[in-house]
């Protein structure tokens, strides 16, 4: 049983690292920094970076302590001399923190740059940890920049952030940044078994496993989630795996294990009993499905490779489970399955329908049928993309008047026609001799909208954009030329294709089927009739100077 004082202090308090050896998972870092103190290299400016609970402000406290110990030991604090215990109970002057998230304004700031004028009382170092320094406004931070670059020699300042992307570049480039990762599930384990044996509290190992796996990289969440499972079991014997489970809200892996076979075999009906049953213990749906997206990930790494299995963090038991999932499914249909419950995990988060949601998401899991295809979902995105480059160019047709084809830089998105085409493949391809003039002149005039009117309907696309067109013969008669009244309509004819590489595209396939209308193979030229304008007005044009006998005086402003 763990121990009753009257001033209970939380786990994750009393077991807080005080010196450089008390720290675990941070070794590279814990090297570096002894390696500064031990040397005298000693920088005026450090960055400490990571998530929550990963050890940002312990170590910062702890490198405070050693830069002023009477008595460093390999570069860690000692722990006993009058320097290290006051600042242990944040007693010493030569420590000041600041609270970014609730003291971010450039007041606050000037406070701590004032502070720097005052040498240290006692010890070599003012050391100014700056918490949560993503939180300072713009104000804030350009204000501290020329402390922070140049400081006095005993000025040391340590910034700890969540985010670092949230500070300016001018900050960041003059400090020594130190990224804190998610520490390992390993770690969190030894760590917290450790706390168990000086505690006495008794755990099973699966329960304690269960707990580190659930701190996600974190140790100040993994004490706490021990700390809460230890006073709801206080008096009932070792905390068991059942009890974590029951008062995290959270589901054992067999029941993914089941549900993933429910809607694996599309057995809708056992899936949402399984939900029922989940929902009748009590148990968080928001939890729920994020616990099943980590089943479900752990069988897509298997799907992918089952050398992946040392990586992942399961026991024997459950990994065998999965390994069975793996292999009975396949890795489109375990994605499918992630990408629907990631979107319901957001949405049910804040909802107040989440059991509604949660049912919808399972019954589209065990109906394939309703699910989008991936292709399909591909197909609506190069839709979308086509959309928004074409309301691009109206927009800009309508403010300048001109048009630029960007053929280049949008890639074609498959039509009807191209599709139809690379379905529809011809078991053999008869080769036609080129079409004569007379031939492609009967394409012309009124034929033109009887041929366009008989357009197969798989090919409608096609026959909105040929809708302006007025068909005619090029000058040296062996082609049919289309002339566009819209450019941006021409630009489209031109551009659609398929991505498919040796597929056809919108031009080749419409002269496929004009060739077969007259005979002999069509050949297909283009032009906007603005283009058409130009090279009639050329045409128009008549030198004087060649068509009269006259001698012809050019007059100058030259007098």
């Amino acid at each position: 049983m763990a121990n009753t004082d009257t001033h209970y202090l939380a786990l994750y308090r009393k077991y807080r690292p005080q010196t450089f050896e008390d720290v675990v998972g941070r070794d590279a870092i814990v090297r570096t920094l002894k390696n500064q103190i031990n040397t005298g290299h000693i920088g005026h400016s450090y960055l400490f970076c990571g998530t929550r609970g990963t050890g940002k402000t312990t170590i910062a406290k702890i490198f405070a302590k050693a830069v002023n110990c009477e008595n460093p030991q390999d570069g860690s604090p000692c722990g006993e001399c009058a320097s290290c215990k006051a600042i242990s109970e944040d007693a010493s002057l030569n420590v000041v923190e600041l609270d970014a998230a609730s003291h971010n304004g450039v007041e606050d700031v000037r406070g701590i740059i004032d502070q720097t004028a005052y040498s240290p009382t006692e010890g070599k170092y003012r050391v100014f940890i700056i918490d949560e320094a993503h939180m300072l406004s713009n104000a804030a931070c350009n204000a501290l920049l020329k402390t922070i670059e140049e400081p006095p020699s005993y000025a040391i300042f340590i910034l700890a952030t969540t985010d670092p992307n949230r500070l300016p570049v001018t900050i960041l480039s003059r400090c020594q940044r130190y990224d804190f990762g998610r520490l390992s599930v390993q770690t969190i384990e030894d760590r917290l078994r450790y706390v168990c044996e000086k505690e006495q509290i008794g755990v099973e190992e699966k329960a304690l496993r269960y707990i580190a796996s659930m701190a996600d990289g974190s140790m100040r969440d993994g004490l706490s989630i021990l700390d809460e499972c230890n006073a709801f079991n206080m008096g009932d014997g070792d905390l068991t795996y059942d009890k974590a489970l029951e008062i995290l809200g959270a589901v054992d892996q067999s029941i993914f294990h089941k549900l993933y076979g429910a809607v694996h075999e599309h057995r809708t009906k056992d899936a949402l009993e399984i939900l029922d049953e989940i929902l009748y213990q009590g148990r968080e749906l928001v939890q729920f499905v994020t616990d099943f997206i980590s089943y479900l990930r752990n069988v897509m790494l298997l799907k992918s490779s089952e050398e992946l299995r040392d990586r992942l963090d399961v026991s024997k038991q459950y990994l065998d489970l999965m390994i069975e999932d793996a292999r009975a499914s396949e890795l489109t249909e375990i994605v499918r399955c992630i990408e629907t419950l990631s979107d319901l995990c957001e949405s049910i988060r804040f909802s107040a329908n989440r059991r509604i949601l949660t049912e919808a998401a399972l019954i589209r899991l065990c109906e394939p049928s309703m699910q989008v295809a991936g292709n399909e979902k591909e197909q609506i995105e190069q839709l979308t993309e086509r959309v928004r480059v074409l309301e691009n160019d109206l927009a800009r047709i309508a403010a300048t008047g001109t048009f630029t084809a960007k053929a280049a830089a949008h890639p074609a998105a498959a039509t009807p026609m191209a599709e139809a085409s690379a379905k529809e493949e011809p078991e053999e391809t008869k080769t036609l001799p080129p079409a004569t003039t007379e031939a492609i002149r009967k394409l012309t005039g009124p034929a033109w909208d009887q041929i366009t009117a008989q357009i197969p309907a798989r090919f409608n696309g096609v026959k909105a954009l040929l809708h302006d067109v007025v068909p005619s013969v090029t000058d040296d008669g062996k082609k049919l030329l289309l002339v566009f009244s819209n450019p941006l309509c021409e630009d489209m004819f031109l551009q659609t294709g398929t991505k498919e590489e040796g597929a056809k595209g919108t031009v080749e396939l419409l002269a496929d089927y004009l060739s077969e209308k007259a005979g002999g193979q069509i050949q297909i030229e283009c032009r906007h009739r603005d283009l058409d304008k130009e090279q009639e007005n050329k045409e128009n044009y008549v030198d004087i100077r060649k068509m009269v006998t006259l001698p012809v005086i050019e007059e100058t402003d030259d007098e």
